[in-house]
């Protein structure tokens, strides 16, 4: 990953509101959440939420698809484990028991199927 692209992807979610948005999703899944429920969870106006989820979407942290008239929203995880596999890339001068549970969870996240992956 360039640098570029992970300042890009940070920044989007250095934001409490997007931060919030993110981690909820994170909580949902591969199946993701409509973006009424997430309003309502949050608490989050609809069209503040929709800035939200749009600027999360073009960092390509989020996507989107329609279920009948309701936008589901998820957690793009390959792109969450890529981030955080950056992150921690040549950590720890060779302690890598200090990065060892955060590259394993990464690595977990990762393995979530999508829900079109889940059909098949």
């Amino acid at each position: 990953m360039e640098s570029e692209t992970a300042v890009r992807r940070l920044a989007a979610l250095a934001q409490p509101s997007r931060l919030a948005v993110f981690r909820l999703l994170v909580k949902a899944g591969p199946d993701g959440m409509a973006a009424g429920e997430i309003a309502r969870a949050l608490d989050i106006a609809p069209n503040t939420l929709s800035a939200q989820l749009n600027l999360l979407s073009q960092a390509g942290l989020v996507r989107q698809r329609r279920d009948g008239r309701s936008l589901i929203y998820s957690v793009e995880f390959e792109t969450m484990s890529a981030l955080l596999l950056y992150l921690m890339e040549d950590c720890c001068q060779g302690h890598s028991e200090i990065c060892t549970p955060v590259v394993e969870a990464a690595a977990r996240g990762a393995c979530c199927p999508t829900p079109q992956e889940s059909l098949s």
